[in-house]
């Protein structure tokens, strides 16, 4: 079954002495049987002072990972290497042009729940390969921390000690360059049938017990693949709707053209849920795909259907009830977060808008929840930061777009 929202049209739920008396429907279709079972959704007001300054005279680059451990810690990844030397920092640290700032932070940062800086570590060691261009960190159930890549020669996934101690590596970098072809000048080969590894992965997520390690494969591959968490044996893959995954160039998206049949780059995300459910982002088709743990399909829900380009659905998360009753979906094109009902995949509201003001978004790439519900996003391009959204309990739905989440703003 297949629901379309639109950007800015979206089913909002009205709430009066507790009788839904009103519904507005966007102009997509939105099938009768995917009514709202809630008429309320969660709350958020931004907290413009978290985290706290960096020290050291430390900036980060473009921010694309962010995952919170058992402790409420938060952690993220970014890129030094994009890092503008002739304004913002070196990425050898040699303060060329300014001898107080900047310098670029490690690429792992790990905050307090007082958005404290408490660990930093990462990079290139002789240990491991270090992608050529990280993208995407999860901590597993175990509070161990896995870093993908999606530069040309990442096919490999690296695991850490949350406190950075190197612990596996599962595929191999370069394992795509094609048979003969220079190192100069490479030509890569797609293959989203390799057993061994991947194709420049975007994230990794796990399923409850932390056994099955889920990878979006993602920038250059077309496919989810499941891996044992502790060998990193292949255990099952799939395309969209199920699909064996074909790595044939379909084109670019067409909102007017029928679905497609297989995931366009990236697949972004796929978040397994408490029951047994995998929803996984394929972005370009501004899409949320739902699939059983095996791979088959199960439903999907697009959101702004009209978008074009990098897409609109970059990552989600899961509310922390035990239900996981809604989703949030970080949409990096229109620079918003969506929540939706996740049974029913409904567009309940969204916050946000486009700029650097906190609340505001410039390339919101991912998001991640503490168990106090609290959501945190990071910004990759020329965003290149971290941002808290505190949860304020559930309330009516009055706004389909609440705008950004200022203190003392959302209407009660």
């Amino acid at each position: 079954m297949k629901r379309t929202i639109g950007k800015r049209q979206v089913l909002v739920g009205l709430v009066f002495l507790g009788i839904l008396v009103g519904l507005a429907v966007g102009s997509g279709l939105v099938d009768s049987t995917s009514l709202a079972a809630v008429d309320e959704a969660p709350m958020f007001e931004v907290d413009p002072f978290w985290p706290k300054p960096l020290p050291n005279h430390w900036v980060i680059g473009s921010a694309v990972g962010v995952s919170v451990d058992s402790r409420d810690h938060v952690f993220i990844i970014h890129r030094q290497q994009s890092l503008n030397p002739s304004t913002e920092a070196d990425a050898a640290g040699s303060r060329k042009t300014a001898p107080e700032c900047c310098s670029p932070a490690p690429p792992v940062l790990e905050f307090d729940p007082d958005g404290n800086l408490v660990g930093h570590w990462g990079g290139p060691s002789s240990e491991y390969e270090w992608p050529e261009s990280n993208h995407g960190i999860t901590i597993d159930p175990k509070d161990n921390i896995w870093i993908g890549g999606n530069g040309a020669s990442d096919a490999h996934i690296l695991k850490f000690t949350r406190d950075g101690k190197f612990l596996k590596q599962f595929g191999v970098a370069g394992a795509r360059r094609a048979p003969g072809s220079s190192e100069d000048d490479p030509e890569w080969v797609r293959d989203s049938h390799d057993s061994k590894s991947f194709g420049r992965v975007a994230k990794i997520s796990f399923d409850r017990g932390g056994t099955e390690a889920f990878v979006s494969d993602g920038y250059f591959n077309k496919r989810v693949a499941v891996i044992d968490a502790s060998t990193g044996e292949l255990k099952r893959y799939w395309g969209a709707y199920g699909n064996e995954p074909d790595d044939k160039d379909i084109g670019l998206y067409d909102p007017d053209a029928p679905p497609a049949q297989q995931f366009r780059n990236p697949v972004h995300c796929a978040e397994p849920s408490n029951d047994g459910l995998v929803y996984v982002c394929d972005r370009a088709n501004n899409r949320v795909q739902v699939f059983r743990a095996d791979g088959t399909f199960v439903d999907e829900v697009i959101l702004a259907k009209q978008s074009l380009g990098s897409g609109a659905v970059w990552d989600l998360a899961f509310s922390r009830d035990a239900e996981q009753t809604f989703i949030y979906v970080a949409d990096g094109k229109n620079q918003k977060v969506y929540l939706l009902e996740r049974k029913t995949l409904t567009l309940l509201t969204g916050f946000g808008d486009g700029g650097r003001q906190p609340g505001q978004f410039f390339g919101v790439h991912s998001i991640a929840t503490d168990s106090q519900g609290n959501i945190y996003t990071t910004e990759t391009y020329e965003g290149k930061r971290l941002q808290k959204f505190v949860h304020k309990g559930n309330g009516p739905i009055t706004e389909s777009d609440q705008g950004p989440p200022w203190p003392g703003s959302q209407k009660r």
